[in-house]
């Protein structure tokens, strides 16, 4: 897989291989000069940013099908700073779905530059976040139908939106990239609703939002990685944003996310999965811990491993739609969830193993009710059935500080925020957030973890709904490991 991939790239060093420089003019759309050259030069070639030159790259533009090409990105690359001028080109007809969209294509490399100054992509996100402003918000690098592909030591400056995405891609590695995604104000999205805030008993602390405490995380709303498709490997990846930092979506298999670090998102997550009733599939998933060698991927890599999260909403992430089709119906009826999300054998597990966290309030999160609380309150379910099912998720050596005391995470946009959990106290490491009889096989062992108060930490679980000795008493109450736990 991954090893075959870097045998394919030295045996085209052997091909003929030409570097073609793109064309720049000062004060003027470099997007048009870019296609015209990545369109004749579609195969053995390097399409290269020089350094020293910032490219204007004022319209958004989809590559033709690649094969054997690197996009190497020396110079810096500026996206245009008028909100409405970006707007009007996302909402328009044509628009392919994110500023840079590749398209398909075999051995293909989109490289930045370990150079400090240099190879830099700015999307002067600053000023959408000041605003408000989420109408027509761009996506940034759409990775899509890309066999063999790397994507590394990008560095993105204050992007406007999401990020990197792989959809439909085999065999991709995708590691040394810097996302900085932070906003020099401290408030961003909470400012315009903190006089409307309700303050009282019946919130739990850490939901509380206090009109004289500032914004708890200070990163826009910017998703980090999105990955989709099969054998995708991201390490040593550095992201500070205020969205998730990895989310795995429907029909991604042989995930691995390791050696990397994610500052005040929203942690690694899965999903959300099942929204309108359709059916999704999420297998073989890790997020691991460090290591020397870089083994090549197999059927069987499947985990996030190795992370620091630093200031983050949530560390480790499961998220269903609650209610199945919550706000389409179909035929006069709500239709249950069908999402179906597993391991690859039963010797394998999704796994999220040895991560680190720091002042962390939701450090391992798993819910079946992932609703949009912008939209209303949540719907009874009473009389639905949810069919979505986990089974084999590993929770291992977790390690970290959870945060107990008052905050407000930035992108609040409801009162009570959006990440409220009834019944919470703020102390909990696990909460499972579960139906009856959809579990199979959930074990967190190796659970370490104090609060900033010194509190006694706690669980949220209901013994009901997991089939299995999940390592603690599964319970509303202090944390209490099992032997499956140690």
């Amino acid at each position: 897989m991954l090893f075959s991939f870097l045998l394919l790239q030295a045996a085209t060093a052997a091909f003929a291989w030409d570097t073609f420089l793109v064309p720049h003019t000062p004060g003027g759309d470099d997007t048009p000069g870019l296609l015209s050259l990545v369109t004749n030069h579609s195969s053995d070639a390097t399409i290269l940013f020089r350094k020293g030159i910032t490219y204007n790259i004022f319209t958004a533009i989809k590559f033709p099908v690649l094969t054997n090409v690197e996009i190497a990105i020396e110079g810096n690359l500026t996206y245009p700073t008028n909100i409405s001028e970006i707007q009007a080109i996302v909402g328009a007809s044509d628009f392919p779905g994110s500023w840079f969209t590749f398209s398909g294509g075999n051995n293909v490399t989109l490289r930045g530059s370990t150079d400090t100054e240099w190879g830099w992509v700015d999307g002067h996100g600053q000023a959408w976040w000041d605003a408000v402003q989420q109408v027509n918000r761009p996506h940034g690098w759409a990775f899509n139908d890309i066999t063999n592909g790397v994507i590394r030591d990008m560095k993105l400056w204050k992007p406007i939106g999401w990020n990197f995405a792989t959809s439909g891609c085999v065999n991709v590695h995708v590691y040394n990239n810097k996302i900085l995604a932070a906003s020099d104000t401290s408030v961003m999205f909470c400012a315009s609703s903190m006089a409307s805030l309700i303050i009282g008993p019946v919130v739990p602390i850490q939901h509380r939002r206090y009109a004289n405490n500032p914004c708890r995380y200070r990163s826009s709303q910017v998703a980090g990685f999105s990955a989709g498709g099969n054998n995708i490997l991201f390490e040593n990846n550095y992201v500070v944003n205020g969205d998730d930092c990895l989310t795995v979506g429907s029909g991604a298999h042989n995930i691995t996310w390791r050696n990397s670090y994610c500052e005040g998102g929203h942690g690694l997550s899965i999903g959300s999965l099942g929204s309108g009733g359709s059916v999704a599939d999420v297998q073989n998933v890790l997020c691991v811990r460090p290591s020397y060698q870089v083994p090549a991927l197999t059927s069987h890599a499947r985990s996030m491993e190795t992370t620091i999260m630093n200031t983050t909403l949530y560390g480790a992430r499961f998220k269903s739609w609650t209610g199945g089709n919550l706000w389409k119906r179909s035929c006069a009826q709500v239709r249950s969830v069908n999402s179906y999300v597993r391991s690859h054998s039963s010797d394998d597990s999704v796994t999220w193993k040895d991560i680190t966290f720091i002042d962390v309030p939701f450090p391992i999160y798993v819910t079946q009710n992932y609703w949009d609380q912008e939209l209303g309150p949540p719907p009874n379910n009473t009389n639905t059935v949810n069919n979505t099912h986990i089974q084999d998720f590993l929770f291992e050596n977790f390690v970290g500080v959870i945060r107990d005391t008052p905050y407000v995470e930035g992108s609040c946009v409801t009162d009570p925020c959006w990440y409220f959990v009834p019944n919470a106290t703020g102390r909990e490491v696990v909460i499972l957030d579960l139906y009856p009889g959809t579990a199979t096989n959930v074990l967190a062992k190796d659970i370490f973890a104090r609060t900033e108060t010194g509190r006694p930490v706690a669980v949220m679980c209901n013994s009901t709904t997991v089939s299995n000795d999940v390592g603690f008493k599964c319970w509303d109450g202090p944390f209490i490991r099992t032997k499956a736990g140690l």
